[in-house]
């Protein structure tokens, strides 16, 4: 299963990589897995105060990004921010996200990918599940490039 994600992965950094717009970085990895924490504890706190753009701020905002689901693939920023409100509008809906992180590995240099699964308890339910996140270096940023949960 592993390696199926890992060519999924592959594959999406070949579609999505822009190496005109994009200088190759060397970054220690200790740095990037704790700028990628960062992110993922940013989007929880944006998340947990029911800011589903702060949640999203975590996102490559580019109508490239892909999320995918057991609802199908859903591509770009606006779409996926679209599909959250729907499904999240109101704190009883979204109620408190926690994400465990079980792996960060790197793809490439600029490129990453995270293991991990979240729980989110709320008045309308709890649910939880696993991710697999695809992290590249954006604009001086990290952000997901690719999100497949379920």
């Amino acid at each position: 299963m592993r390696l199926i994600f890992l060519f999924v992965a592959l594959a999406l950094l070949s579609c999505n990589s822009n190496s005109s717009k994009e200088i190759d970085h060397t970054f220690s990895e200790s740095d990037v897995k704790s700028a990628i924490k960062n992110v993922m504890a940013d989007q929880e706190t944006a998340w947990n105060h029911q800011n589903l753009e702060g949640y999203m701020d975590g996102y490559w905002k580019n109508d490239s990004l892909k999320f995918y689901s057991s609802k199908g693939l859903t591509y770009g920023w606006d779409k996926t921010l679209s599909n959250y409100k729907k499904a999240y509008p109101t704190k009883a809906d979204s109620g408190t996200l926690k994400f465990v992180i079980h792996d960060i590995s790197k793809i490439e240099n600029s490129a990453y990918m995270v293991f991990g699964e979240y729980y989110l308890e709320r008045n309308a339910g709890n649910t939880n599940g696993i991710f697999t996140l695809i992290f590249k270096y954006r604009d001086g940023q990290w952000k997901i490039i690719a999100d497949m949960s379920c």
